[in-house]
């Protein structure tokens, strides 16, 4: 697998080290550009992946840079940049490139979040038990909340019959009852922390999930590359989601099966 790292910051550096610990170290490691309008093509070329854990405003420049140099898969790890998604699939379209983009690519976050989806399903009928959620990462994460507690609200919220939004950052007062409470917490050096809680007068339930370092998340950005190299996958954007099914359906194969 040939590839390129697009963001040299410490998800960009991980997944490098450990495409170098598989012995397909990438071609690049690139940092970010001087300008918004992206890389040149000729940094992409050569290239059958790029890896994009660079900064929101870069990856429609990437993109389309990539795509111009012949780059036709992507793994997409980057947060905010969700107003250029549309112009960002439309790009992937025109040239028939593929891509999974998603918030995290840690299995370990992905099966959680599914897990809460059946919590939110379990304890929403019940009025007594009310949800929130806690994230915690080093102080020097610009995005808050991250990118993870954003995707555990939206299924919580989808999959919960009382809960419709998030309470807006910097809210006074109390949230409503129809709101789902979000804190973040930006301190020392913390990979990551993410809670999810049902409280209620009597009793408290809490989930977390705590990331000691980032090779879950390099792992499964590696392992979304390979989905997309095994066989040819439509056009367009690709959930995580897809990856870890058939990582579940892989798991559960009888033994000497092909």
């Amino acid at each position: 697998m040939q590839s390129i790292v697009a963001g040299d910051g410490a998800m960009g550096r991980a997944v490098a080290a450990a495409l170098a610990g598989r012995g397909t170290p990438p071609l690049t490691i690139l940092g970010m550009p001087e300008s918004h309008s992206g890389h040149a093509q000729d940094r992409f070329r050569g290239a059958d992946v790029l890896f994009d854990f660079s900064q929101g405003d870069a990856v429609l420049p990437n993109l389309r840079a990539a795509t111009e140099a012949g780059v036709r898969n992507f793994v997409i790890g980057t947060t905010n940049w969700a107003a250029d998604r549309d112009e960002a699939a439309a790009v992937l379209a025109n040239a028939g490139a593929s891509a999974v983009s998603s918030a995290s690519f840690s299995l370990g976050v992905m099966l959680f979040a599914r897990l809460v989806e059946e919590a939110a399903r379990l304890f929403g009928p019940f009025a007594d038990y009310d949800p929130y959620i806690v994230e915690w990462h080093r102080r020097t994460k610009a995005d808050r909340p991250s990118g993870t507690a954003i995707e555990l609200s939206r299924r919580l919220i989808a999959a919960h019959p009382r809960k419709q939004r998030v309470t807006q950052p910097m809210a006074h007062g109390a949230p409503a009852p129809e709101e789902l409470d979000v804190a973040v917490i930006r301190a020392g050096s913390a990979p990551g922390m993410h809670l999810v809680g049902f409280d209620a007068p009597g009793e408290s339930l809490e989930m977390r999930l705590t990331a000691r370092d980032r090779s879950a998340y390099a792992a499964g950005a590696i392992t979304a590359a390979e989905w997309l190299l095994a066989e040819p996958r439509a056009s367009g954007f690709h959930a995580f989601d897809a990856v870890v099914d058939s990582m579940i359906v892989a798991q559960n194969k009888p033994s000497g099966t092909s």
